[in-house]
Parts: C-alpha cells; structure tokens; sequence
C-alpha cells in the first residue's frame, strides 16, 4: 500500500523539528550536516510545489509559516500552492504580504498579477505589471501582457507579447494555443489553424489545441479531420465539434451527418452526440 506523501512530509518534518529542539550546540559542531538539512528542506519545497496534491501543499506551507511567519520563500510557496488549487482568490492575501515583504522582487508582482487575473480582475492585474520595470523579459510576464491586450481587443499588441513568450520558452504549446484562441475570437480562422497547428506540434497529446484546431477549419467550411495523431474517442469528440460548428453555421444536414458519424466512431456511448442528434430531429 503506499504511503500518502502528507505522511510522508510529516516524517521529515517531525525528524527536522526534533534536530531543531537539541539545546547542547550539538547541531552547530557539523556544519556538513546543517548544509544538507537546509538543500533537503529546499527539495521538500520543490516537491510540494511540483507534483504533490494542490492542498496538501497549501496545508505543509500553512504548517511552515507558523513555526516561521516571515519566511518569503514559505510564503511563495503557500500563494502559489493556492493558485494550484484553485483557490487563487485565497492566494490574493497571501500576495500582498509577499509584496510587503523587504525581499519581494519583480517577479512576486508577476505572480500577484497571475492570481489577479484568475479571479476576473483585469484592471488591477494591468496596473500591477505596469509596475514591473521593462527590463523583466520573463516568459510569464509577456504571457499575461498578452492575456490583458487580448481583454482590451488591443490585438497588435497582443500579437506582438503572444510572439515574445513563445520566443521566451521551450515549453511553447500552451501559449500558442491561447494565442490560435484570440485569432480564432477575432474571426482570423486560418491564423488560428497554423498556430493549432503548431501548438500540437509541441504537445501532441493535449487535446484542446486540437479541438480548437476543428473549431477553427470548421468556422471556415472545411469539415474534414486534420491529419493529426487522435486516439478512436478523441476522433469521435472532434467530429462532434465539426458537427456542431456546421449546425451553428446553418448547415443542418451536414452537422447531422457529423454528429452520426461521431457516434459511430465513438468506442463506447456518446450520450452527448445522441442527445444532440435527437433535438436535431
């Protein structure tokens, strides 16, 4: 049976504190020693912000920040674990302390901005990365510059921010997908395609580039299937997109026909597609 990383954290966390509680000035005579407590407490950090569950890691930096409440790099971990777990409003608070802190940087405003946009407030997320100095050329941030010109239809600029974050990473799929999604609002259909396109390329198995792709050839009458790598049930999903994008086009008789043909492709029932074939008549 495996043990639950909480358990797990909870272990080290336990060992950590009795090392803390020696009072003899053992712990000061091996300086070796205390190097690696702090590179393990380091890891633990890393672990609980990467693949440990969202709340467990908001409950392990909570616990942390009370034994030590000005802890920055505590308190980072605990608004992004917040982000994590959906509960960006919550890392809202946690944000403005960070900021407070002496060693906020540019980058905890970045951040702050990120959970402010999640929670629908775009003005202020915009007026905090007007704060950063331009001299910060991160990734993230040309991310949510692109983000908030896209909110104010400015879409030169948000080309033009969308193309510097793709610039800035190797991981580029998720940001050319938003970037295929903003052409695809504004009605550019075949800009957004290629930038589907490319996005699948980075990840092929994401499945919301490709059903954005569909949408996208779908919007410009072409409703055949791109050749691109899909498992029997995402084909299914993707033919039903076709179908509806037809049905929303006015082309009734070609949706239907899509729509049948997704549940025939479908590997098991697809109660959605049937639904839909019966309010079509």
């Amino acid at each position: 049976m495996r043990t639950p990383l909480w358990n797990v954290v909870c272990l080290v966390s336990a060992v950590g504190l009795a090392a803390c509680s020696q009072t003899d000035g053992s712990s000061n005579k091996n300086p070796e020693k205390s190097a690696i407590n702090v590179v393990d407490a380091t890891n633990l950090n890393d672990i609980m912000l990467t693949i440990a569950d969202p709340n467990e890691a908001v409950n392990y930096f909570s616990g942390a920040l009370e034994s030590d409440p000005e802890r920055i790099d505590f308190q980072r971990g605990l608004a992004s674990s917040l982000v994590r777990a959906k509960r960006a409003t919550e890392a809202l608070i946690v944000y403005k302390k960070i900021l407070e802190h002496e060693d906020a940087n540019s980058n905890d405003r970045i951040d702050y901005a990120d959970a402010l946009i999640r929670t629908n407030e775009w003005k202020t997320a915009a007026a905090e990365l007007n704060k950063v100095p331009p001299t910060v050329e991160t990734f993230k941030r040309y991310r949510l510059e692109a983000m908030i010109a896209d909110s104010q239809k400015k879409w030169k600029k948000a080309d033009s921010f969308y193309e510097t974050a793709v610039e800035l990473t190797t991981q580029p799929a998720g940001v050319l997908n938003n970037w295929g999604y903003s052409k695809l609002t504004r009605g550019d259909y075949s800009g957004a395609e290629e930038l589907f396109l490319e996005a699948i390329s980075y990840d092929p198995k994401s499945f919301t580039p490709k059903n954005n792709l569909v949408l996208a050839r779908g919007s410009q009458g072409n409703y055949t299937l791109p050749l691109i790598k899909a498992s029997q049930e995402e084909r299914a999903y993707l033919l039903y997109t076709l179908g509806l994008t037809a049905v929303k086009k006015g082309e009734t008789a070609v949706g239907r026909g899509l729509i049948e043909h997704a549940i025939e492709t479908h590997p098991s029932h697809f109660d959605a597609a049937v639904r839909s074939l019966e309010a079509l008549g």
